[in-house]
């Protein structure tokens, strides 16, 4: 038998055995805690309704785009999958916990890779569908052209790329890096993970936040130049409006970096502490399920992000859940004293709806009569 082959199967044969889980376990002090050897504890439950709750949300923020035609945008797209991504983020959460406490003992390693895999599968692309967000934007205000069709291409590119990223940098552990056979090197937060993995995963999410924040900081400067341009010319009113859309869709997208930075930041010091503290030493580190239920209540906050900030989205979500109380026969929002829900669906608000996709980001030097004459009618 070849070396890679005896490897292999002294992986395969590790990777089922249970004593691995309670060895690994015992070596981080992680056993002396009561979590693992009663069932699910009352704050366990309270976090499983969050998570029905955080699926609910998502769902419900995920219909209304796909139900409604004027979301039926590349940047839509990719908020649609930043909130597939929180969605999953609360299943995977919620298979966690049923499957820690007690039940952390009675399972293999390999079960165990998969169950913390998928946290990690779903942090990272919900990361990396901030970054594609954040693409998406900074090439449309740089190249300064109206909609195109290759820029579906490039959406359905930045979708499959932050997927597949997220599935590889999930799975690198049960590929072996992993730290099972030297627990000197393991982290006390994820027993079974390498302390280097955990901080690979830091270096490589704090780099992607980096390169977002620089992004959105070059866009709100070409937006802003943009809209103070336009608003000082009467003829532009209609450039006008649109800029100042793209101004309100980026703060929305700037609103929920902002939140994600704060409820992952917590967790993010904890790991980074784990690393540096040897296994034992730092009481806090078995605290982790604590920071990692702040970190779940961004997936919580990410639909209500939406819903707030975003007149468009708000209108959508409240007829996908009340049609009949607040739709009258013709199609008109009922007036009921509450101005953010007065909507109509007439023919120019249609006409509206179907040239939203012309993203026309306009400077002094690629201003045209034509462009000028179709924004003012639309508008």
């Amino acid at each position: 038998m070849s070396p890679p082959t005896g490897n292999l199967l002294q992986m395969f044969h590790e990777y089922q055995s249970n004593a691995a889980i309670l060895e690994h376990y015992n070596y981080t002090g992680k056993l002396k805690e009561n979590k693992y050897k009663d069932g699910l504890k009352p704050e366990a439950i309270a976090f499983l309704l969050v998570c029905l709750l955080i699926i609910a949300e998502n769902a419900v923020v995920l219909l209304a785009i796909w139900k409604n035609k004027k979301f039926h945008l590349p940047m839509y797209y990719l908020l649609g999958n930043l909130t597939l991504s929180d969605l999953l983020a609360g299943f995977t959460y919620m298979v966690n916990i049923i499957m820690s406490g007690a039940n952390t003992l009675n399972i293999t390693p390999v079960l165990w890779f998969l169950r913390e895999g998928g946290v990690f599968i779903m942090l990272a692309a919900s990361v990396i569908s901030l970054l594609a967000i954040a693409i998406e934007r900074h090439v449309t205000m740089v190249r300064m052209k109206p909609y195109q069709g290759d820029k579906q291409g490039r959406m359905f590119a930045l979708i499959v790329a932050s997927w597949v990223l997220s599935v590889l940098l999930g799975i690198l552990p049960v590929l072996g890096w992993n730290c099972m056979g030297q627990l000197d090197q393991c982290s006390t937060v994820l027993p079974l993970y390498a302390k280097s993995y955990i901080l690979f995963c830091i270096t490589v999410f704090s780099a992607i936040l980096m390169s977002i924040v620089v992004l959105y900081v070059r866009i709100f400067r070409i937006v802003k130049s943009n809209t103070q341009r336009l608003a000082s010319v009467p003829q532009r009113k209609g450039l006008y409006r649109k800029s100042q859309k793209y101004m309100a869709l980026l703060k929305t997208v700037t609103i929920v970096l902002g939140v994600f930075i704060a409820c992952w930041l917590p967790l993010f010091i904890l790991l980074l502490l784990d690393f540096c503290c040897p296994a034992k030493r730092c009481k806090v580190l078995l605290k982790a399920d604590y920071f990692l239920g702040i970190a779940i209540f961004n997936s919580l906050l990410n639909p209500i992000i939406y819903t707030l900030t975003s007149k468009d989205m708000r209108r959508a979500i409240l007829r996908l859940l009340c049609r009949h109380c607040l739709l009258t026969k013709d199609g008109q929002v009922k007036k009921i004293g509450m101005p953010f829900l007065e909507c109509s669906t007439s023919r120019t608000d249609a006409a509206s709806h179907r040239l939203e996709g012309l993203e026309t980001t306009v400077s002094s030097s690629n201003l045209t009569p034509s462009t000028i004459k179709l924004t003012v009618e639309v508008c």
